[in-house]
């Protein structure tokens, strides 16, 4: 008996031992994460007041309203569904593919039935809130457990445009429930999604085949409907 115990205590510090070797890691990610979003906040800024030195009288001044700058579009459709129609992306709700935990290496290959992943198996360690560099792009298995806790996911398509990706920078740093990025991750697709951009919530996609100046409201309507809405919250 003494025995069987001891393999299971054994087996149980082994699976502790991994899960903080995959926090520490996710922790160091994170910190480099921080810096990139912090210079593309910079050259956003960068971006706005260039913009704003030399903007004709067309606009006055106001570089929110140029799709091809790292400002985005200030609100102006706050409806849910008249803001997806606006945009032109497609919404669909899913049905859960369960909520396995699987081990903290595993990987799923072919078990996700949609594109972008929104439910299923996934890892013991989540992906940590924040703006993600392309180098440092989380595995699927770990941003599936991040929607399970309630978090929003704006996923762009290998090659976006770096301005877009400004952009995306420009939307996840506006305040959400009072707060800079609020249970909130940006990056860049894994699984070659057939979207240029989309919003993931856990069993729900908003995939847009084109960027337009209409998504931002899209995804705002999205993350104001979906944050905190995940099968488990974790603060």
């Amino acid at each position: 008996m003494s025995s069987r115990q001891e393999e299971k205590d054994r087996r149980r510090r082994e699976r502790e031992e991994r899960e903080q070797a995959e926090r520490t890691k996710a922790s160091s990610r994170r910190r480099l994460q921080l810096v990139a979003g912090g210079v593309l906040a910079v050259a956003a800024i960068a971006a706005v007041v260039a913009a704003i030195v030399s903007g004709g009288s067309d606009n006055k001044g106001n570089a929110s309203a140029d799709i091809g700058a790292a400002a985005i579009p200030a609100q102006k459709i706050t409806g849910f569904d008249a803001a997806i129609k606006a945009s032109g992306c497609s919404f669909k709700t899913y049905p859960s593919e369960g909520r396995e935990h699987l081990a903290s290496n595993t990987a799923v290959y072919n078990r996700y039935r949609t594109n972008p992943p929104n439910s299923g198996p996934h890892r013991p360690v989540w992906a940590q809130d924040g703006v993600y560099t392309i180098a440092n792009t989380p595995d699927k298995e770990n941003t599936v457990h991040a929607l399970e806790h309630g978090r929003i996911e704006y996923q762009f398509a290998v090659g976006t445009p770096e301005k877009t990706i400004q952009q995306l920078n420009a939307l996840f740093n506006e305040k959400l429930k009072g707060v800079v990025g609020y249970h909130q991750l940006l990056f860049q697709n894994q699984t070659k999604m057939p979207f240029a951009v989309a919003a993931v919530a856990w069993t729900h996609v908003l995939g847009c085949k084109t960027m337009n100046p209409q998504v931002f409201d899209a995804f705002r309507a999205f993350r104001e409907r979906f944050v905190d809405k995940g099968p488990e919250l974790i603060p």
